[in-house]
């Protein structure tokens, strides 16, 4: 759906955007991370052919960024959240979305319906006719969010979809990116919060003016360490620890304190063979857990390698 190779993008003398080559998949929800500066909103304006590129090439779905018709095609396919929201705050809450409904050519009836659609899913069809002045940043952010569907886009560019929302709108608008996943569209979603990331993408790309890495949550946060299982005991014993060693599964084994620290190399097919042998030798477990790096951790190291 979305593919770009070698795609640079220059301001004078600085590189915003660094020979950029990744690969969307339609009804993916992609995750662009990166620190500010890293060129995430530069790429996403370049994609929705609002700046051009320097260098290299990108598509959405058949259409070129290179080609004017096909910038047209490609505006009016994809919606836009962009880090600012930018609304008429004299204008209605609906009024703001029937505007750009007809920008965006969505006939009357559809756009009704669309409208009253959006703002009931967001909570806020019943302050409909309130001017957007009088709402607060987060709620302003839920309008946008609207806005940005009210054409019905096959692919969504989300900045930042959840600054400046309370816990429970933010939770709102994740379930809602959820929703428009069951819908197959794509969605490539900028975001600091790695967390927001790690429950909603099924890949994430890092950025820091050069791409540093593409992959699922899963396997970023497993790449910083092997798999290590982590098995909790009352007190480790002797006739435990020889019980251990005995596992060909095994590969290495530390203690700490109370727990076995063990490189297993297939925990999922090999830890009910390594709790048999411990409750075999008279070990009291008292819990099985995997210790495993978070999203934040890999990013962070990540940066730091591309920063030095």
């Amino acid at each position: 759906m979305i593919d770009t190779e070698n795609l640079t993008r220059k301001f004078g003398n600085r590189t915003a955007v660094d020979n950029v080559t990744l690969h969307v998949d339609e009804g993916e929800v992609f995750g662009f991370l990166g620190p500010n500066g890293a060129g995430k909103t530069t790429t996403v304006r370049m994609l929705c052919c609002l700046i051009g590129k320097t260098s290299g090439n990108a598509r959405i779905a058949d259409f070129s960024v290179d080609n004017a018709a096909d910038c047209l095609k490609i505006r009016k396919m994809v919606g836009i959240l962009p880090e600012n929201v930018g609304l008429y705050e004299s204008l209605s809450a609906y009024r703001n979305l029937d505007f750009y409904g007809k920008l965006y050519e969505v006939p009357e009836a559809k756009r009704r319906e669309n409208i009253e659609h959006l703002l009931r899913l967001l909570g806020i069809w019943e302050r409909r006719e309130d001017a957007v002045g009088t709402f607060s940043k987060g709620t302003k952010q839920k309008i946008a969010i609207a806005r940005a569907l009210i054409h019905d886009p096959q692919v969504l560019f989300l900045d930042e979809p959840t600054s400046n929302l309370d816990p429970e709108a933010s939770k709102t608008v994740r379930d809602f990116v959820l929703d428009l996943k069951k819908e197959k569209r794509t969605i490539f979603l900028n975001t600091h919060n790695l967390d927001e990331a790690e429950r909603l993408c099924d890949r994430i790309a890092i950025l820091k003016t050069r791409l540093i890495v593409v992959d699922s949550p899963k396997n970023l946060e497993r790449s910083l360490y092997n798999r290590k299982t982590i098995v909790h005991l009352d007190s480790v014993t002797s006739p435990v620890l020889a019980a251990v060693k005995g596992l060909s599964a095994v590969k290495s084994l530390k203690t700490s304190d109370n727990k076995l620290i063990l490189d297993i190399d297939d925990p999922e097919r090999d830890n009910p063979e390594l709790v048999r042998a411990i409750v075999a030798a008279g070990g009291n477990i008292q819990f099985v857990t995997e210790l495993r790096s978070t999203l934040e951790d890999v990013y962070l190291k990540l940066i730091r390698e591309a920063s030095a």
